[in-house]
């Protein structure tokens, strides 16, 4: 993975020594309230409901053994215990003290971490495909590109203060697992006429206004990278609304223009930046590329498992759902589920975070990936360790075999810590997984996302989820909205509202009749999105409103 060079860590330790400046001003009363808050905000800090809440980047979701025990450690002496993975590949602190967040992030610059443009209206951590390097499917690993954005983007003084948020995802495979569509910029490595580019997707995203990104340029040659993106950010900073946030988002401006339009405006600004300084040469490229060279892989035969050498049923059921292939013979891709019943998805205690650190060393090169379902990955794992590594995992109840399951659900931490949240997530999470305890149940149902999210801001992704849930609130009372029908993958699609909001003590009894319409209307083989898609919403609108016309 990347290492900091000079520059870069000393980038990082002044913006650390600035930000405990400030915080000691603001403490003493010589700052202003309005002008601290944006300077904790480009240094990942929020107000929230009980305490300020830390958001740490990880950049397009790697982290070393070294980062992680470092995470373990801040989450132990500045936090309780734990933290929480996102859906955007960055871990959150939900109980740090104000006057202390400048020895965290000092702690996290002792090992080439930040927190800078977690929030702000900026450019954000830039995500990438979880599997990117070692998935058997990849034409291209889209880690360098993403560093090399990464880099581009962090503190660049013409894009620090844009009309709203910026999020910018990378895949360099057909099957999209970094929800592309779904970003301010989406980005896909493909092939043109014997060279790799990029695809470019603009405009996508959720939150109050969920939109899908539109296409605006089919083949972008890498070398433009940098001078295309910021033609984009230059018409999004131009042409953008300030005027209300709520329309501000790039999504806006792109359906407003239309992606024609739209498109004309970059492609016109561009000719001012083609071949400009930003323009990437071939030794830059190569730079970067060997900055994510392979592991010392083995010269391996396929190791397979047979059936007769599985201990038991659940470790058979584990090898199925959280080992995928590798794109290297003898090797296999590990998901860690962080979705134990009983624990908040994403959650991670820090003797867990100190386990997977060691399991990484042991088994996987010592890197981890983190996920946008708010699992972890090691990515590099030997087929004959797997068993060794299965009874490890499952002492520290991180062995749970419901990978892209209905149990396996995407939350945000909603009402228990946020405070823009109308209603709680991590309970209906809870609920939802304690529903579906019965493995063979669980496997029965097969493909299914269950994504909620305590506010529109859609922290939860509940858009995109097989059946989004939205906490809303009626008077006080906390009533969650059901979608159906979204998709985050290549063939994006955003989920329908079925009808009115339902109860509390409703909910987990309306989730259930949509599974069983499910259940009852597929066809042989077939996922919950593609029975969806063949019936339609009116099924599943019955199934969820027995005896009324909703």
């Amino acid at each position: 993975m990347y290492q900091y060079d000079q520059f870069d860590q000393t980038l990082i330790e002044e913006r650390t020594r600035q930000f405990r400046n400030q915080t000691q001003r603001f403490l003493e009363g010589k700052l202003a309230s309005e002008e601290f808050q944006q300077l904790r905000l480009r240094n990942g800090l929020y107000v929230q409901k009980l305490a300020p809440m830390l958001r740490v980047a990880i950049p397009y979701g790697m982290l070393s053994s070294n980062q992680l025990r470092k995470l373990a450690h801040i989450s132990r002496k500045y936090d309780k215990g734990y933290g929480h993975f996102t859906t955007r590949q960055n871990i959150q602190f939900n109980w740090p003290k104000l006057e202390q967040v400048p020895d965290i992030l000092e702690q996290l610059a002792s090992v080439q971490m930040h927190a800078i443009q977690t929030s702000g209206s900026c450019i954000r951590n830039i995500t990438a495909d979880p599997l990117a390097g070692v998935a058997n499917d990849e034409l291209e690993d889209p880690r360098p590109w993403a560093e090399i954005i990464r880099q581009w983007s962090t503190l660049h003084p013409e894009f620090n203060w844009l009309p709203r948020k910026f999020k910018i995802a990378l895949s360099g495979s057909d099957h999209d697992r970094a929800a592309i569509k779904v970003h301010d910029i989406g980005l896909r490595l493909v092939r043109q006429q014997h060279r790799t580019g990029f695809e470019v997707w603009a405009g996508g995203g959720l939150g109050r206004t969920p939109i899908i990104a539109s296409k605006i340029k089919p083949f972008l040659e890498k070398e433009h990278l940098l001078t295309y993106l910021t033609a984009i950010l230059r018409v999004y900073n131009r042409l953008g609304r300030r005027d209300n946030k709520y329309k501000a988002r790039i999504k806006i401006l792109v359906k407003a223009l239309g992606a024609n339009a739209f498109s004309q405006h970059v492609e016109s600004e561009w000719l001012t930046l083609k071949n400009s300084p930003d323009t990437i040469s071939e030794t830059n490229i190569d730079r970067f590329r060997n900055c994510f060279s392979k592991p010392d892989y083995l010269d391996l035969v396929d190791e397979s498992i047979s059936n007769d050498d599985i201990p038991e049923s659940d470790c058979q059921l584990w090898l199925k759902h959280n080992v995928l292939d590798h794109k290297m013979s003898g090797y296999a891709i590990v998901n860690i589920a962080l979705k134990d019943i009983g624990s908040a998805p994403g959650d991670i205690s820090a003797a867990q975070m100190d386990l997977i650190a060691d399991l990484a060393d042991t088994y996987s090169s010592g890197e981890i990936r983190v996920t946008h379902e708010q699992n972890l990955v090691l990515a590099d794992v030997r087929q004959s360790d797997l068993i060794t590594l299965w009874h490890s995992l499952t002492t520290a109840k991180l062995a749970t075999a419901n990978l892209g399951l209905i149990s396996d659900v995407i939350c945000c931490p909603g009402g228990d810590f946020c405070s823009l949240a109308n209603a709680r997530s991590i309970p209906l999470a809870h609920a939802i997984q304690s529903q579906y305890q019965q493995i063979q149940e669980i496997v029965d149902i097969g493909a299914l996302d269950i994504n909620i999210s305590g506010c529109m801001n859609a922290c939860g992704h509940h858009h995109v989820g097989n059946i989004g849930i939205l906490g809303v609130d009626k008077k006080g009372l906390e009533y969650y909205q059901i979608s159906v029908g979204g998709d985050a993958g290549e063939q994006t699609q955003l989920a329908r509202i079925l009808g009115p909001a339902f109860p509390e003590q409703d909910i987990t009894q309306a989730i259930e009749r949509l599974v069983q319409c499910y259940r009852q209307s597929r066809l042989p083989q077939e996922s919950f999105i593609q029975t969806f898609n063949r019936i339609g919403i009116e099924p599943f609108k019955t199934a969820a409103y027995p005896g009324t016309t909703a």
